[in-house]
């Protein structure tokens, strides 16, 4: 059958066109695999034949405000091994035994285990760089040292629950470190090696670096001189006493700002394992939530005052040694009770009949209002783990005398961070706020600020005469009522002292306080509030007054003078017991004749520097007030100094 020419014709067009079509499909198709597929099924492929030696990221530096360390890392590489391209696992398992101080026969099971990489752990991970280098100088093949770290605390156990610890791997596991874990971690790295599927090096690609991100740094509000003390403080009340615990905090009353925190039994954050967890599970300073006692009072003082109700100088009440409330006879410390007295000597004496009043007169709706506004009954705020609210009556089960008993701090739990910013707000004129212990966060390559927390003002709660008043009235607890232990000359201390009960079962425990006092300094413009709390101190008085005040004292004084704070003037005078010895105003010597000083009387010690005429400068300074038979310190020279 013949075929006509048109169809012939027909038939190569169609074939042409076919054939066209399909080499067009192709080289779309081809073209799409190299320009729009082509990265990605090349990455594919040497992730395929990729193997990844990770590199840990520093983590950022923890410091305190003025960037003294407390938080570093030391260098701890780490061993990681390719199975697949171990030579001899026999001999590269005894070497690297040999070197790491392990068992030979835990290193063959590592590395011949049917994985990619693997990692000699225990043993070595975190090793030393003496170490290190000794795997590196073996030369085996597949067996690589990877540089990683581990976190080192220069100061021991110092700061240890604020400062928390972090893991083998780097990761916060408790304090700060978990509370910032992610702005300090920063971002790993890695080194990437390409092998074909048996595990064989391929010599034709280069192998790739990415950088670690390091984390950031981390600057606290913590005055590493404050926290010093405090340290110390504590350490010394610790071997005296022989407490069951102990808490101190220093707040800057006028910002929320953590000066230093610690609290006993404490831990070395380097060898957490050593330790029980409810020990450095514990922050106490935020966690512990016990009735307050009468530091208490001064947030029932303070609601008297703003709303009017007393009159510290002019009204008066008798105190017989209790009061009677619904039937219940509240008592007094003092047996046989203070008598007939003003308020502000009740202040002075902590005197509980007197607090009682005060509540009545406020009545429950508006006492635990101010509890509630000065931040009582719920969270601070503070930037660490594990803070609790503390516990108090529901209004509608407030009656006579749970209402009576709230007023002198009995009945009720908080925590002590809460007595601190509630106490700060009482004296700073009024303004509760937000206590925070991280300051900024800091790039670690350029230094620069990254993020920085600023106070955080929640509500003023009273006025700044009702703060005068209530400053006028701690000053004159610690120079002439229980917190005497508490006087510093110069830095016109104010505070309250606390003899807390505690429970165990619904019961009191007798001999077993939680003795507390609660400072400020200076009364006229308070640069800083510490609280100090010791849980069921041996072998002394268990009260605020005897125990806790001396301590808030030396930390008030020490501190102040650290961060050089200038002493007042207009000081009230403290009221000498029979305890107390009287102080000597040091005479201004400076530009007297060093010849006269055999004619003058002084109940001090004199020890001359130098040679010369005359007297041209002194220590301790003129009108400083020192115990009998201190040394002055007098440096001579040939011309008058400035006293003449």
């Amino acid at each position: 059958m013949r075929v006509s020419n048109v169809t012939v014709r027909r038939r190569l067009i169609f074939a042409m066109i076919f054939g066209l079509s399909f080499f067009f499909i192709i080289s779309v198709r081809l073209g799409y695999v190299q320009f729009v597929l082509g990265d990605m099924l090349t990455g594919r492929a040497l992730d395929s034949w990729s193997r990844n030696i990770p590199f840990e990221p520093k983590r950022g530096k923890i410091t305190d405000r003025n960037d003294v360390p407390l938080a570093v890392n030391i260098s701890a590489p780490t061993v990681y091994v390719v199975p697949r391209q171990v030579a001899d696992p026999n001999k590269t398992a005894e070497d690297l035994a040999a070197v790491l101080g392990i068992s030979k026969t835990d290193v063959y099971k590592k590395i011949t285990e049917k994985e990619s990489m693997v990692k000699i752990y225990p043993g070595g991970r975190k090793i030393s760089n003496e170490k290190a280098n000794e795997v590196r100088s073996l030369d085996l093949p597949g067996v690589f040292v990877a540089e990683d770290s581990k976190r080192h605390y220069p100061n021991g156990s110092y700061l240890s629950h604020v400062l928390g610890f972090a893991g083998i791997d780097n990761q916060g596991l408790t304090g700060l470190e978990l509370y910032y874990d992610k702005e300090l971690s920063g971002e790993r790295g890695h080194v990437s090696f390409f092998s074909d599927a048996r595990g064989r090096r391929m010599p034709s690609l280069s192998d790739k670096y990415e950088k670690p991100k390091d984390g950031y740094n981390l600057r606290l509000t913590v005055d590493s001189r404050v926290e010093t003390i405090i340290e110390r403080e504590l350490d010394n009340a610790d071997a005296l006493y022989n407490p069951d615990g102990a808490i101190a905090i220093a707040m800057n009353p006028n910002t929320g700002e953590i000066l230093g925190m610690s609290s006993r039994p404490d831990f070395n954050p380097e060898e957490y394992q050593k330790t029980a967890p409810e020990i450095y599970n514990r922050n106490l300073p935020v966690w512990a939530q016990y009735e307050p006692g009468s530091t208490f009072k001064i947030i029932t003082l303070a609601a008297a005052l703003e709303e009017g109700k007393v009159d510290l100088d002019n009204d008066h009440f008798h105190d017989p040694g209790s009061i009677s409330v619904a039937g219940r006879k509240l008592k007094c410390w003092k047996a046989g009770g203070h008598g007939s007295q003003t308020f502000l000597e009740g202040v002075q004496n902590s005197c509980n009949p007197g607090f009682v009043l005060l509540g009545e007169r406020l009545g429950k709706e508006k006492l635990f209002s101010y509890i509630k506004q000065f931040g009582f009954g719920e969270k601070t705020g503070i930037d660490l783990q594990g803070e609790g609210k503390g516990i108090l009556f529901p209004l509608d089960r407030v009656g006579p005398l749970e209402q009576a008993t709230t007023a002198f701090g009995q009945g009720v739990a908080v925590t002590p961070i809460q007595q601190v910013a509630a106490v700060s707000a009482a004296v700073n004129g009024g303004y509760l706020y937000e206590p925070y212990i991280a300051k900024e966060l800091v790039d670690p390559i350029t230094g620069k600020v990254v993020s920085r927390q600023t106070p955080k003002l929640k509500r003023r709660v009273i006025s700044e005469e009702t703060s005068k008043e209530v400053r006028r009235a701690l000053e004159s607890v610690v120079a002439q009522g229980t917190g005497k232990n508490a006087f510093v000359d110069g830095y016109r201390v104010g505070g309250k002292t606390g003899t807390a009960q505690k429970a165990q079962g619904g019961v009191y425990l007798k001999n077993n306080h939680i003795v507390s006092f609660i400072g400020m300094a200076p009364a006229d413009d308070p640069q800083i509030v510490v609280y100090v709390a010791i849980d069921n101190p041996k072998g002394t008085l268990q009260f605020g007054g005897v125990v806790a005040a001396p301590i808030v004292r030396n930390i008030i004084d020490d501190s102040l003078r650290a961060m050089e704070v200038p002493k007042r003037k207009d000081q009230i005078e403290k009221e000498l017991t029979w305890l107390d010895e009287p102080l000597i105003e040091v005479p201004a010597l400076v530009g007297k004749k060093a010849k006269d000083l055999k004619q003058m009387f002084y109940n001090l010690k004199v020890k001359s520097h130098g040679e010369g005429s005359y007297i041209i400068e002194q220590s301790p300074k003129a009108g400083s007030k020192v115990k009998a038979g201190t040394t002055i310190r007098l440096f001579l020279g040939d011309k008058k100094g400035a006293g003449d």
